[in-house]
């Protein structure tokens, strides 16, 4: 968990330092230091003009340019008169491209993780109609809103859809204000609102994925040998329909049924080459009788060309971007709340799970470089953004703001930025604690 979050931000912040140190020595401006994790130092080595090193506190990292107000507040160079090879004495242009190397490059690494996933992975998926043959699952979360086991989801805000993840994961339901499901139920259309604060409840652990599933029938497939399953006499391919005289339609109605009858025996009815049966199995204390199960459902694969792969990877990376901004919104609307929807380096760490898996890996670290690059194009002091903007300005108006001003507005974000820093850590334990 915390091994994959320190690779991820290495990466990703170590390229974003790399853009700035790349533009900067382009227009021939001093590179000081370069250096991933924050101070004390563990190791450097300097090369030419600049120190190349690792910090021991692995959430961040730096470059030091010459002549430039940073983080390291170093008055005693600004107070000297400025030198051809200082950021000072470039022109705003330059100074701009520098300040939003570091945005560029999170933009171009995010997207070409995207589009290594979808190149490699390509993508599996269940349409809408394949779902609608059965129905959907919903667990108790899903009931809190008005949707039922069986029901049908036709529309997601009065538009339709083709993939069944689109009901589970779009922005455009759950980031957006007044959304609803029209779902189809005993024949008749109705509308399922879901509140606006509803992320809140789908931002805890494991909801967004159980929230609400494709109805799944099965019959079994493998056998575990020695299990009470094969023990009762049941055979692969046979179809469960019922436990103790109750329809379990899908396998989650089956497996909770299981769950309520730990450590007793279930009459399972069960259908064999066209006939129906009665198996009596012993339930284990674990709520299981030992097979596989085998689903009916259909999934679509499609593999990608490279340039298919390039445009949807490109359209994932920037829907990362568009969806964190709808989130903003929401908490800026005071719809959710901030405690809630907002993590830290805690927070983050527990997405990456406590087993290795390099697809979930890859695919984190792509979101997290564009939200990195989202989150330093906000227009605060001491964020790229925020020099950006008084780059801008000066731009435009063509006057330069004083030293003076430039250290204050410093000073004024880092408080912001730790202090945001301070609440997302104080956060992410509140949530783990309580």
């Amino acid at each position: 968990m915390v091994g994959q979050l320190l690779l991820g931000l290495s990466i990703i912040v170590g390229l974003h330092e790399l853009g700035h140190l790349l533009a900067a020595k382009m227009f021939g401006m001093r590179v000081e230091k370069y250096f991933i994790g924050f101070p004390p130092k563990v190791w450097s080595i300097t090369k030419g003009e600049t120190e190349y090193g690792i910090g021991a506190i692995p959430l961040g990292g730096f470059v030091k340019i010459s002549g430039m107000i940073d983080e390291s507040m170093d008055k005693e160079q600004m107070n000297r008169p400025p030198q051809p090879w200082e950021f000072r004495s470039k022109p705003a242009w330059q100074r701009l491209i520098v300040m939003l190397g570091g945005i560029i490059v999170n933009i171009i690494v995010g997207i070409i993780i995207f589009i290594g996933i979808s190149y490699t992975n390509g993508k599996e998926y269940i349409t809408k109609d394949e779902v609608n043959k059965y129905g959907i699952f919903a667990s108790e979360l899903a009931e809190e809103i008005g949707l039922k086991t069986g029901d049908r989801i036709i529309k997601i805000n009065g538009k339709d859809f083709e993939s069944f993840e689109e009901a589970v994961t779009s922005s455009d339901i759950f980031l957006g204000s007044n959304s609803y499901y029209t779902v189809l139920r005993d024949g008749k259309e109705i509308r399922i609102d879901v509140p606006n604060n509803f992320i809140e409840k789908l931002s805890e652990p494991g909801s967004r994925s159980s929230f609400i599933q494709p109805g799944a029938p099965f019959v079994i497939g493998e056998l575990t040998p020695g299990q009470p399953a094969e023990k009762a006499g049941l055979k692969k391919d046979d179809q469960i329909i019922a436990v103790n005289n109750e329809p379990t339609p899908y396998f989650q109605v089956f497996k909770k049924k299981l769950e309520e009858l730990k450590g007793e025996t279930a009459a399972l009815s069960v259908i064999r080459s066209h006939d129906t049966l009665t198996v009596s199995v012993p339930v284990s204390e674990e709520g299981t009788i030992g097979f596989a199960a085998r689903f009916l459902l259909n999934y679509i694969k499609i593999d990608y060309t490279f340039p298919q792969a390039v445009a949807v990877g490109t359209q994932t990376a920037f829907n990362a971007v568009f969806s964190q901004v709808k989130a903003f919104g929401k908490i800026f609307r005071g719809e959710v709340s901030a405690t809630k929807s907002l993590s830290g380096p805690i927070g983050i760490a527990q997405m990456f799970g406590g087993t290795w898996d390099w697809g979930k890996f890859w695919f984190l670290t792509g979101l997290l470089s564009m939200i990195l690059a989202f989150m330093n194009a906000l227009p605060i002091p001491a964020l790229d953004g925020g020099h950006s903007v008084i780059l801008l300005f000066e731009m435009i108006s063509g006057h330069k703001p004083s030293d003076k001003f430039l250290e204050k507005a410093q000073v004024v974000g880092m408080v912001l930025l730790l202090g945001l820093m301070a609440f997302a850590i104080f956060n992410d334990v509140w949530k783990v604690v309580f």
